[in-house]
C-alpha cells in the first residue's frame, strides 16, 4: 500500500508539473499572439528609459481633453464610448498607464505621483499640448489632482467622474472598519502567477460573464482588455498596493482655484460593499463628492441617477456633456 501511494503522489506531482510546463509555454505564445491581434490604436511613444507608453488621440481643437482611468485593467478602453463623442469637438486622448494593456510596465511603485509623471512624458512625447481638461474616473481621479499640482499652468478645468477622494480610506474604514477584500487576495495571488498562464484561463472564462465594472463596457473592448489580463493584473496589484500613497499625494492639492469644475457621482448603490454598510457608504461617499466641488470656487456636483461607479460604461452621455460644459467655459474664458 505504501508504495502504490507513493507512485500516486509521483504520478500527481508528474501530472501536475507537466499541466505547468503547457501552462507557462501557452502564456508565451499566447501572449505573442495577443500583441499580434491586437496592436496598441494611437501610438506607443517612447518616453525614456526603454518605456513606452500607449495614447490615443482623435479630433481638433482646443482644450485638449485628457481621459485617466481609474484602477482597473481597462487602460485607455475605459473610454470606448466617450473618445469619440469628445473628438466630435475637441481635440481627446486617452492614455494607457504603466503595464496596463499596451503601455510598458516599470519598477517600484505604482503611485499617483508616478503616474502622473508618466502622464506628463506621455503627452509631450506625443507632442500634446496645453490648455488640457483633465477627466479622471474613480482613482484616475487623485492622479488629475496630482497632475495639475504639479503641471498646473497646462491644466484648463477637470471634470471628475465618480472620483476617489483623497480621504476616502481614512474615512470609510473610520466609518465601517476595515472591510475583508477576497478579491483583492485573488489579485495578489494572480498578478504572482501570471507566468503561468492561470490568470488567463481565468479570462477565457470571464469572457461572458457581466460583472458591474464591465456589464455595459462594448464587446470589442471587453475582449482586448481580457487578452492582455494576464499582463495587465500585475500593475493593478501594484496600483491598489499604492493607494494610500497615491491618496496621500492627492490630498496636497486640493485648491483648484477658478478653473471649471464638475464632478459627476453614481446614483446606484454600489455592489462592492457588503450590504450592511452600503448606505452608510453611500452617505460618506456623496458626502466627499460634493466636497471635491468646493475645490474650485467655479465647481458643480452632480448626480447621474440612472449609472453605478463606471459611468463611462453606463451613461456615456453624462459624461459627454459634462466634458462639453467644461470644454466651453474653457473655451469663453480666453
Amino acid at each position: 500500500m505504501k508504495r502504490l501511494l507513493k507512485w500516486v503522489a509521483i504520478a500527481i506531482g508528474g501530472c501536475l508539473a507537466l499541466l505547468l510546463a503547457v501552462g507557462v509555454v501557452w502564456e508565451q505564445v499566447e501572449r505573442r499572439l495577443v500583441a499580434t491581434a491586437y496592436p496598441a490604436p494611437g501610438r506607443l511613444v517612447d518616453i525614456g528609459g526603454g518605456r513606452r507608453m500607449q495614447i490615443e488621440c482623435r479630433g481638433a481643437g482646443s482644450p485638449t481633453v485628457v481621459f485617466e482611468t481609474g484602477l482597473d485593467y481597462f487602460g485607455g478602453l475605459a473610454w470606448t464610448k466617450v473618445l469619440g463623442p469628445v473628438a466630435k469637438f475637441t481635440r481627446a486622448c486617452a492614455c494607457s498607464r504603466a503595464g496596463i494593456v499596451w503601455s510598458d510596465d516599470k519598477p517600484g511603485p505604482h503611485d499617483g505621483l508616478g503616474a502622473a509623471h508618466d502622464l506628463h512624458a506621455t503627452l509631450a512625447a506625443a507632442g500634446e499640448k496645453g490648455p488640457l481638461v483633465m477627466v479622471g474616473l474613480s482613482m484616475g481621479g487623485p492622479i488629475v489632482s496630482t497632475y495639475t499640482g504639479l503641471y498646473g499652468d497646462q491644466v484648463a478645468g477637470l471634470v471628475y467622474v465618480d472620483a476617489s477622494h483623497p480621504d476616502q480610506l481614512k474615512r470609510t474604514q473610520a466609518a465601517l472598519g476595515k472591510l475583508s477584500n477576497d478579491k483583492a487576495s485573488i489579485q495578489d495571488l494572480g498578478g504572482k502567477l501570471s507566468w503561468t498562464g492561470i490568470p488567463r484561463l481565468v479570462a477565457v472564462f470571464a469572457r461572458n460573464s457581466h460583472g458591474e465594472t464591465t456589464a455595459n463596457m462594448p464587446p470589442r473592448a471587453k475582449e482586448i482588455a481580457l487578452a492582455y489580463f494576464a499582463t495587465s493584473l500585475g500593475p493593478m496589484v501594484s496600483e491598489r498596493k499604492a493607494l494610500p500613497m497615491t491618496f496621500n499625494e492627492a490630498g496636497a492639492y486640493r485648491n483648484l482655484g477658478a478653473r471649471p469644475v464638475i464632478v459627476l457621482t453614481h446614483g446606484k448603490p454600489t455592489s462592492e460593499v457588503p450590504q450592511a454598510g452600503a448606505e452608510k457608504f453611500e452617505r460618506i461617499w456623496l458626502e466627499m463628492q460634493k466636497d471635491m466641488a468646493t475645490w474650485s470656487s467655479h465647481g458643480a456636483q452632480r448626480t447621474v441617477s440612472d449609472s453605478g461607479h463606471y459611468i463611462p460604461n453606463d451613461d456615456p452621455d453624462a459624461v459627454v456633456a459634462a466634458i462639453r460644459n467644461v470644454v466651453d467655459e474653457v473655451r469663453s474664458s480666453n
